[in-house]
């Protein structure tokens, strides 16, 4: 890798961590998710796209506030089907054939949460309709960049969306029937990888079809990590470190030791 796109990481890297600091500090409730930081970084050299994400990472405001101007992070949900194919919702404002989502973190712990919790009531789709794709994980495949037009109605100016797109597969093996959100959904259209509206996520699926994205749910190793709030972790039960469990205890919990 040339030295100044490896500076260009390093960083975005820098800015985030400390952007990560500064809100748990501040905002105990909210926790930035690691994929929230990979998915920057493996944008690293989408810069002049992300150039205004990165100034927004520089200043004090909530980046996912919708108060936040002149731009602020939403958040959707690419749901793949078995056929390979991507769900569409038709967006009643505008009419146009969108992802489901698009919108403000509210009281979600991570982005993939708001993305998750922002599919289920659009579509109504249940959480245990979807999940995560071994390929991708937590991590978010494509951050759109998009302008909204001022609405004078709600006092918004024209600014812009960050809209992180994360990556579920459906796990039914056939589409449940939708129970759309009237409000903001008139209909819903499943469309395959080389039909997806939006030019830039389109290419992103197609690229990660190659490296196995293919819409087959498959288990995936994974843990847990359970912290009570108080400096205190769940610890696995059946672990034979002396201190922590034996086999066939219940699970304890154990004070962290100091870093």
């Amino acid at each position: 890798m040339p030295l100044d796109a490896e500076w260009s990481q390093a960083r975005v890297w820098a800015k985030l961590h400390r952007l990560v600091l500064d809100e748990l500090g501040s905002r105990s409730e909210l926790d930035w998710s690691r994929c929230a930081i990979d998915s920057v970084n493996m944008r690293a050299l989408e810069q002049e796209a992300l150039a205004g994400l990165l100034a927004a990472l520089e200043r004090p405001d909530e980046p996912t506030s919708r108060a936040t101007l002149p731009a602020h992070i939403t958040c959707s949900a690419t749901v793949i089907d078995r056929e390979q194919r991507v769900l569409h919702i038709v967006h009643k404002a505008s009419g146009k054939l969108l992802t489901p989502g698009g919108g403000y973190v509210e009281n979600d712990r991570t982005l993939l949460a708001a993305a998750l919790r922002e599919v289920c009531e659009e579509t109504g789709l249940r959480p245990d309709d979807l999940c995560l794709t071994p390929q991708l994980l937590g991590k978010a495949l494509d951050i759109d960049v998009h302008d909204i037009d001022a609405n004078p109605a709600k006092g918004e100016p024209a600014h812009q969306h960050y809209d992180f797109r994360y990556v579920f597969y459906l796990m039914p093996d056939r589409a449940p029937v939708l129970e759309r959100q009237d409000e903001e959904v008139s209909g819903a259209r499943w469309l395959g990888f080389s039909d997806v509206r939006s030019p830039t996520l389109r290419a992103k699926l197609l690229a990660a079809k190659a490296q196995g994205l293919d819409g087959q749910p498959q288990p995936v190793n994974a843990s847990a990590l359970i912290h009570d709030g108080q400096g205190r972790y769940l610890l696995h039960l059946r672990d034979q470190r002396e201190g922590i469990g034996l086999p066939g205890c219940s699970p304890c919990w154990a004070v962290a030791p100091a870093a």
